[in-house]
């Protein structure tokens, strides 16, 4: 045990014993390892006759003795390295994060380590023992933004890592092959990226919280935006921490399948509904069911808090929306909606209006003073299924199953655009904090990032295998989380998303990435496709051809 403990913290003892390493040492190796085009190198090394060629180099380099130990160093440091956790783990994983951040403090100055560090990178293309450290070493000179643009990685092998953020324009990754890396943000502009083969990337998807035995229906961030709730077909409420995607807490009472979760403004109550016909408020902090909210007749659709927290709306199927006493639990009003049932309900920010979008294909404002409807939204061609306030009360998005979004100006009540793009239900639509961005879930399996003043798609986000049922901005709008019927949940980074331009062609469970925002020659006629690289033709067509 103590030999284990010993090796996990010596990592930087053993990278040390490179600062008396030149970097020309290091080019010679993979210059041999390469032109012998072995494979083993450590075994390449064990053998005296190659000892001898490897002599001979170093004597043509017009190397010194100093030069020739600076061989047997490495060698030395290379055969360590094989053994040591270092290229056994993954080092982005959590267990490893402290241990990491405190090498990276001793590290970052040293540029002879960088060297080694970029020498075990190029070490992948050649030995497949040593890939996984590689792979590491990479993600360090990643996290200490070491300049590694206008470099050639030419057949390197990474695997189960994080490159996100990374900069490498203008590098040569003719031949490579990533396995399960985070590319997100990652800049390849003017990037060779023939003959690659990258598989199992994750794009702007921070993590995937797996749990939910059925399809999760619907999120919600916390006010303070350190947790997640959800709501699922498999009856149970979830809570999450935001940050690391760890289940918290499962919260469980509802018979049937949970439709809608909603945080109360100041953090403390969660309000859920579900096909059981009830809402129930659970005491956040403790996770103790505070009341069990009966009246409708049938399932229960959405709920929503005022902004002030006092008020709780609710709208199900019996064509009815009800407007709750959040403190005594006791119903206030009863707004009846007489054609069709009532899918969805927002209340505007100063808590005057209440929009509701129903299966009549029409979103109503109600007065929640006067209980009065003030006016009817038409437009929509199929029910509306979701209704979203923008923080600044003046701008109304609904989400129908016409495959549509449009956003309305709440003080005139016309109709300001529509956003088509969706191919199939849209099942919510979401504001970002600053009203600049819209978010929509379709059944289409995408999610789509709107730009509310011009109403033009700026990004799109694939990766559920299953229809997205939910979406939501986290409160400082830099994260959004999605559900789906694939009973996943995910939250994605936005301005990783802003940098990133999404085909709009897709398959299953597989993210396709445009290099640059249009093609053309600086991005070497790449792209990635089902997983893997494709090639353009000569002429750059946009038809693409298997490598």
């Amino acid at each position: 045990m103590n030999c284990i403990n010993e090796q996990k913290d010596d990592l930087y003892k053993v990278l040390a014993l490179s600062k008396t390493i030149d970097e020309q040492t290091f080019s010679l190796l993979i210059e041999t390892f390469r032109k012998e085009k072995i494979s083993d190198c450590l075994q390449y090394f064990s053998k005296d006759g190659n000892q001898k060629k490897l002599g001979q180099c170093i004597d043509k380099c017009q190397m010194t003795i100093q030069g020739k130990n600076h061989i047997k160093q490495a060698i030395h440091i290379i055969k360590q390295i094989k053994h040591h956790d270092f290229n056994e783990n993954n080092y982005t994983s959590e267990q490893f994060v402290e241990r990491k951040q405190d090498l990276i403090r001793k590290i970052k100055q040293e540029k002879y380590i960088i060297q080694f560090l970029k020498f075990l990178v190029h070490l992948t293309a050649i030995d497949n023992q040593f890939i996984q450290c590689g792979s590491n070493s990479f993600n360090l000179l990643v996290e200490m933004k070491v300049d590694l643009t206008n470099q050639s990685f030419e057949n390197i092998k990474i695997k189960n890592t994080s490159l996100m953020g990374a900069n490498f324009a203008k590098c040569n990754f003719n031949g490579s092959q990533f396995e399960n890396i985070n590319i997100s943000g990652i800049n390849l502009n003017g990037a060779q990226l023939f003959n690659c083969k990258w598989r199992n990337l994750r794009i702007n998807d921070l993590y995937k919280s797996d749990g939910h035995s059925k399809w999760v229906s619907s999120v919600c961030f916390s006010p303070d935006g350190e947790t997640l709730a959800s709501g699922s077909g498999d009856k149970s409420i979830r809570i999450w921490d935001a940050k690391t995607g760890r289940q918290k807490a499962i919260l469980e009472g509802h018979r049937s399948a949970i439709q809608s979760v909603c945080f109360s403004p100041d953090g403390t109550t969660l309000a859920s509904s579900s096909i059981d016909n009830s809402i129930r408020l659970w005491d956040f902090k403790t996770g103790q069911q505070k009341a069990k909210l009966d009246g409708h007749s049938s399932s229960v659709w959405s709920v929503c808090f005022s902004p002030d927290g006092t008020t709780l709306a609710s709208t199900s199927i019996d064509q009815s929306i009800r407007l709750w006493d959040a403190k005594t639990r006791k119903k206030k009003y009863k707004l009846i909606d007489n054609d069709g049932p009532v899918y969805s309900a927002c209340f505007s920010p100063n808590g005057l209006t209440l929009a509701s979008g129903s299966w009549d294909n029409s979103v109503c404002l109600w007065d929640v003073e006067t209980r009065q409807q003030k006016s009817k939204l038409e437009g929509h061609s199929y029910a509306v299924n979701s209704v979203s306030f923008s923080s600044n009360g003046l701008t109304l998005a609904s989400g129908s199953g016409d495959n549509s979004i449009y956003l309305w100006n709440v003080n005139t009540g016309q109709q300001q655009s529509k956003l088509d793009g969706h191919s199939d239900f849209v099942n919510q639509v979401c504001f970002s904090p600053d009203c600049t961005t819209l978010a929509s879930g379709s059944g289409d399996k995408s999610i789509h990032l709107w730009d509310v003043m011009t109403g033009q798609l700026k990004c799109k986000l694939e990766g559920h295998s299953g229809r997205v049922l939910s979406v939501c901005f986290s409160p400082d709008g830099t994260k959004l989380a999605s559900s789906s019927y694939d009973k996943s949940i995910r939250i994605w980074d936005i301005k990783a998303g802003k940098s990133t331009q999404f085909s709009e062609r897709m398959n299953t469970n597989i993210t396709i990435l445009l290099i640059s925002q249009q093609i053309t020659l600086s991005a070497q006629g790449a792209q990635i496709y089902k997983g893997e690289f494709m090639s353009y033709q000569d002429d750059f067509s946009s038809h693409p051809v298997q490598i």
